[in-house]
């Protein structure tokens, strides 16, 4: 087990900081038993990293910070129950690539790909496709270390109520130390991306959405532009245009990306130009190929983000409200609003839980002032019962969060017993989720 002490832990958009006394690399099931015991026996707590891509302070804490770095790769593959086990923390990109090399594939995955495999499923990470969930359904199975330092499992046969809770429980309920996914053979598809008008798509979405594996796009304020992405499974062999592909994610959406936002940063007037700029930009293209390689895209500038998920009937008209805000405020905005729909789940803190879901996702350049763009998004979402995905940034309080989520309390209690010592919790988390056995404190 190393050990080392950094100056600070940051989150990858910078917005969360923290100066953790220790961090911790466990090589293995028992030494991560061993760090939760010898926690709990000291008062102190444990957050989980993973690569930091969430913009809430998941992980934020003053005592032991623990990476589950050295716990990545492929286990076991069960090809007549079609599941495959793997530790957690493996990066969803080399996930895909283990899995494809044994001839198998996820379901569905979400357009970033660096993620540990145990920080996706604990916030809520998702791709698009209306018959599809959110990849912490996906999981059939899952080792934990408890704040007790026992090594358990749970899944839906055993010990269902505990299982419901951890697909998607911010790290509160124990180290997951592997995961058994529910995998199918490894597939090709095929990915088709073309401009269309904002009036156009609103007209053809429940067409577009009920006829595609996956379907998703990001209308640019200020516009009547819309990028419309169409993704589908294929028997054709893998081909498409890979040096546009290239050309177009590293230099444009990137590097041309990254100095049109400086440029935004420093003359915010010059937001409405560059949204106008993005958008005669979005590719016009089709590619093939393999599935994990087809879902992601490199995402170098960084943002802050606020997602929530809607009922999905209501995704045309909370987009319409957003427009109207941004027009009627003058919002400085250049970040396209992304869109994409999740099937329902039974996943007690799941965003999409018992509802068929939209997920619309704004963004704003890192350094750049977001609090009134984001607050009055949120009052929009709000509207329409949106629920928050927990990895993006909200201002809800444990009181309203309860409000929408209607196993919300069975989850505080289903967590008070595993954890009564609030080993797990932090000031901000017992504050989020309403308190622990710890005094809470204000963050």
């Amino acid at each position: 087990m190393k050990k080392n002490r950094p100056i600070r832990w940051s989150n990858w958009s910078g917005s969360v900081r923290c100066h953790p006394e220790a961090v911790v690399y466990p090589a293995s099931v028992g030494e991560v038993a061993e760090i939760v015991r010898h926690a709990r026996d000291q008062g102190k707590q444990v957050r989980i990293a993973g690569r930091g891509h969430s913009f809430t302070p998941l992980v934020q804490t003053e005592h032991i910070l623990l990476s589950l770095d050295s716990l990545q790769g492929l286990l076991e593959v069960d090809e007549e129950g079609q599941t495959a086990t793997l530790w957690a923390g493996t990066q969803l990109k080399q996930a895909g690539k283990l899995l494809h090399q044994e001839g198998w594939a996820q379901e569905n995955m979400g357009d970033i790909n660096v993620q540990s495999l145990a920080g996706a499923i604990s916030t809520g990470t998702h791709g698009t496709g209306a018959q599809l969930g959110s990849l912490s359904t996906q999981v059939e199975e899952l080792t934990m270390v408890t704040a007790s330092g026992e090594i358990i499992r749970c899944s839906k046969q055993e010990r269902p109520q505990l299982f419901r809770a951890a697909c998607l429980s911010l790290g509160t309920l124990g180290v997951i130390t592997q995961i058994k996914l529910r995998v199918l053979p490894a597939y090709r598809l095929h990915y088709a991306s073309r401009r269309c008008r904002l009036s156009e798509l609103l007209q053809r979405l429940e067409e577009w959405k009920k006829y595609n594996r996956h379907f998703e796009f990001y209308w640019f304020p200020y516009t009547e532009t819309v990028q419309a992405k169409w993704i589908n499974v294929t028997d054709l062999p893998s081909g498409g245009k890979k040096w546009w592909k290239a050309w177009n994610q590293v230099v444009l959406e990137n590097g041309l990306y990254w100095l049109l936002s400086e440029g935004v940063r420093l003359l915010p007037g010059l937001s409405g130009p560059v949204s106008r700029l993005s958008a005669r930009a979005v590719p016009v293209s089709e590619e093939v190929g393999e599935s994990h390689r087809m879902f992601a895209t490199p995402r170098w500038v960084r943002f802050n983000e606020m997602e929530y998920a809607v009922p999905a009937e209501a995704m045309a008209s909370v987009l319409e409200e957003i427009r109207f805000f941004i027009q009627r405020e003058q919002i400085q905005v250049h970040f396209p609003i992304e869109c994409r729909f999740v099937q329902k789940d039974d996943l007690w803190l799941s965003p999409a839980y018992d509802r068929d879901s939209a997920y619309i996702a704004v963004h704003m350049y890192k350094g750049m002032p977001y609090d009134k763009y984001f607050t009055g998004v949120e009052q929009i979402f709000r509207r329409y019962g949106g629920r928050p995905h927990w990895g993006k940034l909200h201002y809800l309080t444990a009181e309203e969060l309860g409000d929408l989520y209607p196993k919300w309390n069975d989850f505080r209690e289903i967590r008070a017993e595993w954890d009564p010592d609030g080993v797990f919790l932090t000031p901000y988390l017992q504050k989020l989720l309403g308190g622990g056995k710890r005094e809470a404190v204000q963050v």
